[in-house]
């Protein structure tokens, strides 16, 4: 059965680094393309755009899963409570949804800025539910066993989360990176990734105004040898000007995130195995 994701690399991890892009799909089912009340076109504002050609140029013997299909159709960064009764008829309204569920981004977006809302009807609870069993369940299973094997081989294991952002302001952060303010990566990770930021010259922030989804927040365990951390790159590092297609910059940013690749993999061999795995 298609899982909707692809797997670079061996489920025998040759690096303790595992790499995540899971919001660069540009596949769209017929079933959506048939409930969109707005133009397809608009759903690239939902993308990671072009994110994977990025991991595609920075990665070498990692193992890479990449969502093919598109964000709208579910968001594998979203927990599978994230379920919006406005367009989920098997949703439960929950007393105090997340900030995200409020604003149209949870498990299955509702709205995308600029475009206003996405679907032509709701979807029955089944229809989701069988969203979730082709595809959130799927990759978040090749996760955790990446993950375990990459431990039970290196002592230690790194999910790196590659996402993009929009631009945040001329003078603001062109890297973010998130780890749950701590709770899902040990911050000597942190701080090599802000390292390799700032020796390469790029306006880096943690946390701020992105601390990492579901993701990292599901996978990272730090106390037991694995830890999870987000990296949101501004889309202009390695896009055209209008945002829309690959840009000049491609192969800088892919440089950038093999250094930073390299540095928590350093990172990570120079950790005594009993610390690691604590």
């Amino acid at each position: 059965m298609d899982k909707g994701y692809d797997c670079w690399g061996s489920d025998d991890p040759a690096s303790p680094v595992i790499v995540s892009v899971s919001h660069a799909g540009r596949e769209y089912p017929a079933a959506l393309l048939d409930a969109l009340r707005v133009p397809v076109t608009a759903l690239a504002a939902l993308e990671d755009r072009y994110v994977d050609r990025v991991a595609a140029a920075a990665c070498r013997s990692e193992t890479v899963l990449v969502q093919r299909r598109g964000r709208a159709w579910i968001d594998l960064n979203r927990a599978e409570r994230e379920r919006d009764p406005q367009v989920d008829a098997g949703a439960v309204p929950q007393r105090q949804p997340s900030a995200k569920l409020r604003s149209g981004l949870g498990l299955v977006p509702r709205r995308v800025s600029g475009a206003g809302d996405l679907w032509r009807r709701r979807f029955t609870g089944e229809e989701i539910d069988a969203r979730i069993a082709a595809d959130h369940h799927p990759y978040h299973r090749a996760l955790d066993a990446l993950l375990a094997a990459a431990r039970a081989r290196f002592g230690i294991a790194i999910l790196f989360d590659l996402h993009s952002m929009p631009p945040l302001s001329p003078r603001g952060p062109h890297v973010v990176i998130g780890d749950r303010f701590g709770r899902s990566c040990g911050t000597r990770f942190t701080a090599r990734v802000e390292r390799v930021a700032a020796d390469a010259g790029i306006a880096c922030a943690a946390n701020m105004p992105y601390a990492g989804g579901y993701i990292v927040e599901r996978h990272g365990r730090p106390g037991r040898g694995i830890h999870a951390i987000q990296l949101e790159l501004d889309r202009s590092l390695y896009l055209d000007a209008a945002l829309n297609g690959t840009g000049t910059g491609l192969a800088a940013t892919a440089t950038l995130v093999r250094e930073m690749i390299d540095a928590l993999a350093d990172e990570a061999r120079a950790l005594p195995l009993a610390q690691a795995a604590e």
